[in-house]
């Protein structure tokens, strides 16, 4: 595919970012674009590998290894090598209903998988991936596709983050009238009020789609909580044929250690949502981290977001703190390819630290203690120490604390960003749907359907916290089985 001696020829070019002392001024995405000769030249580099592991969408060691969506990347990295756009949109939208979005959240597993990274810097798939995307719209070839006919089935969807997006596309293709239940003010879930503003513009990226699948008659009902205020369970297994639960694992981690009801201390969601609102809704209230010492526990997307987001709000110094030892450089010997590279990434977030105060914000193998007020209820500093990490008599790894590394580290805003739980339970209570031992519903991958029938799960609230990626695949099965359920069979992918 591409240039067979594309790869020989030609080096891993991405697009410039904008400074980042210049970035953390707005709230506008901080990525630029590159030109389409640039982006061929790219694309060139895609090997004739033979087998192209990129699009394999398996777990190996636990982890994604190629695209969890099978993106049929080879094809299009060579269709925009030969110029032919169109074609590559088109080869893009049959496994990705939402490239906008991937093109520039996506962690891009399949740059860890691809041929070419293991001697050699990736292919730039989701530059390129984002590129034809933006193609589209900017020359009006994405449309909206209203279904030739309906089926009169009608099927509610629970959520309309990633995986409830998906599911919803995917549904009202085949016909089916969708509603999808938010029980926030806008649709997105994670997309929406979980990623920031520049990661993902919500007036000019995510509304857009949304505004698309309005048109395509998908109905989108905001501020309707499922089974509390908005409409309860058993209305909607009454109006609906079938249901699909969507509502990600949002269930934060707690971190209970003394002085945890201090003000000043919150859960990294509670930040970054109130944030995105007061960017959409002037006048809105949001947690501000102007002029204060932040600390932010837990590493991963959620913790560079925070530090991102700190750092624009103008505070005066932020610290990262990560329970895990620094990743290598580069990949260990336990860490061979076509696995997910596990080596030492810095983000956004931490590049924009470095530049604001001169260093790498993370700080590892550390911990909090507890957490120290000022007298007034607030909280004043965090006390931490750094651990040692070594196999228990389970021969688990575990951390013990090395005495003599104690630290006060002064804090008037803490931000708890260390994972999620599961589902919130109330919601699963309410339908009757059985849970397994980590409080996910139970559903088996493939066939998406619960313990209830016609109702059907997918998403983190099935697997438990994940990519966005895999949340779209899960989507778009659980969409396919739910058609299956309706009609007797599916022809959705």
């Amino acid at each position: 595919m591409g240039k067979p001696t594309g790869f020989m020829e030609y080096t891993r070019e991405v697009p410039a970012d904008r400074a980042p002392l210049e970035r953390v001024k707005d709230w506008d995405e901080f990525h630029l674009h590159m030109v389409d000769d640039d982006l061929r030249t790219q694309g060139a580099r895609c090997m004739d590998c033979g087998i192209p592991f990129c699009h394999s969408g398996v777990l190996i060691s636990g982890m994604a290894s190629g695209c969890p969506i099978n993106n049929l990347i080879p094809e299009w990295n060579d269709l925009v090598y030969r110029n032919l756009w169109r074609q590559a949109l088109d080869r893009l939208l049959k496994t990705n209903n939402f490239p906008e979005f991937t093109g520039r959240v996506c962690p891009a597993p399949c740059e860890g998988s691809c041929t070419l990274s293991s001697f050699d810097p990736a292919v730039t798939i989701k530059n390129i991936e984002v590129s034809i995307i933006e193609r589209g719209f900017d020359e009006g070839w994405v449309a909206a596709a209203v279904p030739a006919q309906r089926t009169g089935k009608k099927v509610a969807v629970v959520g309309s983050g990633p995986a409830g997006l998906s599911a919803a596309a995917q549904l009202n293709k085949a016909g089916h009238l969708v509603t999808v239940f938010e029980r926030a003010d806008l649709p997105g879930g994670l997309l929406m009020y979980g990623i920031p503003n520049m990661k993902l513009d919500k007036r000019k990226v995510l509304l857009r789609r949304i505004k698309l699948m309005e048109e395509e008659g998908i109905t989108f009902q905001c501020n309707c909580e499922v089974g509390g205020s908005g409409i309860s369970v058993a209305q909607l297994r009454s109006d609906f044929d079938a249901v699909v639960v969507t509502v990600g694992a949002t269930k934060p981690r707690d971190l209970p250690i003394e002085g945890r009801s201090l003000a000043g201390i919150h859960y990294a969601m509670e930040f970054l949502t109130a944030n995105t609102k007061a960017l959409l809704h002037e006048g809105s209230d949001y947690i501000t981290a102007a002029g204060k010492d932040v600390i932010i526990i837990g590493g991963g997307d959620t913790g560079t977001d925070c530090v991102g987001t700190s750092l624009r709000h103008g505070c005066a110094s932020v610290t990262q703190l990560e329970i895990m030892p620094r990743s290598p450089e580069g990949r260990s010997d336990d860490n061979p390819w076509p696995e997910w590279p596990k080596v030492n990434k810095v983000d956004y977030g931490q590049e924009e630290a470095a530049a604001r105060f001169g260093a790498d914000p993370r700080v590892y193998v550390t911990t909090a203690t507890s957490f120290e007020g000022d007298g007034a209820g607030n909280v004043a500093a965090v006390h931490t120490v750094e651990v040692a990490w070594s196999k228990n008599d389970n021969g688990a790894y575990v951390p013990t604390p090395i005495p003599g590394t104690a630290q006060r580290r002064p804090a008037q805003l803490v931000l708890l960003a260390m994972g999620f739980l599961g589902p919130e339970q109330p919601l699963v209570e309410a339908f009757g749907i059985e849970t397994d031992a980590r409080s996910n519903i139970k559903a088996d991958f493939g066939t998406y359907s619960t313990t209830v029938p016609g109702v059907f799960a997918a998403g983190d609230c099935r697997r438990g916290q994940s990519l966005v990626v895999w949340a779209f695949n899960e989507g778009r099965g659980a969409a396919r089985e739910c058609d299956r359920y309706l009609m007797g069979n599916s022809e959705l992918p």
